[in-house]
């Protein structure tokens, strides 16, 4: 049966299904204790039993809820990925719609570049074992920039959206980090090739 990550309920229905309070309360707990571990070590040294113990609830209960550490670290990086969306449905241009495509694209980038800096240790997290692109996230991201490339009428977007994204994996954000560049830096240069992509 399908579960929705966030609650380790049943997916699927007319809503989200009620979460028992004993639930809600081990998931609170299990995202507090992943947070801090993912902030202290490496995110791959970090293990579901790391997690249930920090926790103080059984393996059974982890696993129930999420079925490895990337999902808890999606988990943790759901709210603030929703946010992001919300702006650019709905939010101010050049983010939210109303400025030309290369502009919200390049404002885009700049935007990503500063979840990956918030928010580096759950990202690397939650994209280990190549689980970056089968986030319900990333379609979303994909489909933005799809858009924006369609709309400028770039030539393909479809075969441009991913290449426009790849820059903003987390090993790529993590070495230009600890190679001395700076989120401007990085911001700016992706905000370069935003522009470039759609006069090209």
């Amino acid at each position: 049966m399908e579960r929705d990550l966030l609650t380790g309920l049943p997916a699927g229905g007319g809503g989200r299904p009620r979460e028992r309070a004993d639930a809600a309360r081990n998931r609170g707990k299990v995202l507090a204790a992943a947070a801090r571990l993912f902030a202290e070590r490496e995110p791959r040294e970090v293990t579901m039993g790391d997690i249930a113990r920090a926790a103080g609830v059984g393996r059974g209960t982890l696993y129930r809820r999420y079925p490895d550490t990337n999902s808890v670290a999606l988990a943790l990086l759901d709210e603030h990925e929703r946010d992001l969306q919300e702006r650019l449905l709905r939010g101010e241009p050049p983010l939210g719609p109303g400025a030309p495509p290369g502009e919200r694209l390049a404002a885009f980038l700049t935007a990503m570049v500063e979840l990956l800096e918030e928010h580096i240790a759950l990202v690397l997290g939650a994209e280990g074992n190549g689980a970056r692109l089968t986030t319900g996230a990333y379609g979303f991201w994909r489909a933005h920039v799809r858009a924006l490339l369609a709309e400028a009428a770039v030539p393909d977007p479809d075969a441009l959206a991913d290449a426009l994204l790849a820059p903003l994996a987390s090993e790529v954000y993590s070495r230009q980090r600890a190679q001395g560049l700076t989120p401007e830096r990085i911001a700016a240069g992706l905000a370069r090739l935003a522009r470039a992509a759609v006069r090209a």
